[in-house]
């Protein structure tokens, strides 16, 4: 029975051509070992070193996000530094293109801010983005924010086609949606 699960879990990974897929709590030991776990992976699928540049700057902002944001943590809040926050992340091939997949709670009143923040992303073009982004560096840090205010607008940077995003309320948890993105790199 063990292995028919394990088989189970297995084909829908290939069928979907998952290379990576970790769900739990990330901290900064945890996304440290995911890189390197990644990078072994991209090398053994022959990603280009752009390519990999890109998705590993994603990967990055992706497991910040999660770090930062996620609701829900195994450490106090004032432990900012060793923070260790629940979500997932998934890397895959589909076609000739990657993709970066993430999902973490968040709190229900947070969902405006990041909805709006993400549909006028999704509006902008290329040239737009870079733009934003070079203003954003020169930018006050937004107060909503725990690093730079810089994640989406690097995510969207990096992707080849405007990010993808969905909020999912959360089946156990009053007050806490499931927040997910997707990047196409």
């Amino acid at each position: 029975m063990l292995y028919q699960e394990f088989d189970e879990l297995w084909q829908v990974a290939q069928k979907r051509q998952v290379i990576f897929f970790y769900a739990g709590y990330f901290s900064q030991p945890v996304v440290a070992a995911i890189s390197e776990t990644i990078r072994a992976r991209l090398d053994s699928a022959g990603a280009a070193g752009p390519t990999r540049r890109r998705i590993f700057s994603a990967f990055v902002e992706m497991s910040q996000n999660i770090m930062h944001y996620s609701s829900e943590a195994l450490t106090p809040g004032d432990q900012r530094d060793a923070q260790m926050r629940r979500g997932s992340f998934c890397i895959g091939t589909s076609g000739e293109h990657f993709f970066l997949l993430c999902a973490n709670p968040v709190a229900t009143d947070r969902v405006p801010g990041l909805r709006s923040r993400l549909d006028a992303l999704r509006t902008m073009t290329v040239d737009e983005i870079k733009a934003a982004y070079k203003q954003a560096l020169r930018a006050e840090v937004p107060a909503d924010s725990k690093g730079a205010g810089l994640g989406f607008l690097t995510m969207a940077r990096e992707a080849s086609e405007p990010l993808e995003f969905e909020f999912a309320p959360s089946p156990n948890e009053p007050d806490t949606t499931i927040f997910c993105i997707k990047a196409i790199i």
